[in-house]
């Protein structure tokens, strides 16, 4: 069974998964908004999520601004493309930044399966956190790029990266079609 990488709207909840984003992200694509990287550098796992998480606010706000704009269309408003982006602007600000992302923990977990398959791994790279101004011995900022392995996964492993690790636990809880 081959599960889409980008669901259809309605799919699950999110515009776009997680494991979509991190493989465009690491091969410098910028996805949805987000910066370019170099992808033989890589970046830290806070980054990664700090950037979903901002994607996912851009991707839902668009979306709801869109809406909003067919609606005053169909009103007979004629929207210009400075209300649009007013509109587009104050649908971002109202954007949870919980309600579109998963907790930091979750993305660590999620990562950490990507490793375990062999798809992410450290580049050798590392930098002072913030946080070791006041508390040295703190961990240093990781960076993690994209294996050959990782770039080769086609997408049906890519969107669950859990169930190909695991595959014996299946896409059990799936609703079957009637």
């Amino acid at each position: 069974m081959v599960m889409e990488l980008r669901p259809k709207s309605g799919g699950f909840i999110r515009p776009f998964g997680c494991g979509w984003f991190i493989r465009e992200f690491l091969l410098g694509n910028g996805p949805e908004g987000a910066p370019r990287i170099d992808p033989e550098r890589g970046a830290p796992q806070a980054d990664i999520n700090y950037e979903y998480k901002e994607a996912l606010a851009r991707a839902t706000a668009r979306d709801r601004a869109e809406r909003i704009i067919s609606k005053q269309v169909v009103r007979g408003v004629d929207v210009t493309e400075e209300f649009a982006e007013q509109i587009y602007q104050k649908q971002l600000k109202k954007v949870s930044r919980k309600f579109t992302h998963m907790r930091y923990h979750s993305f660590l977990m999620y990562f950490g399966v990507l490793k375990r398959l062999g798809w992410v791994e450290v580049t050798g790279q590392n930098e002072m956190s913030s946080m070791q101004d006041k508390f040295p011995p703190a961990p240093e900022r990781t960076y993690y790029h994209l294996t050959k392995k990782g770039i080769e996964a086609g997408d049906q492993y890519w969107s669950n990266p859990l169930f190909t690790l695991y595959p014996e636990i299946g896409p059990n809880h799936i609703r079957k079609p009637d």
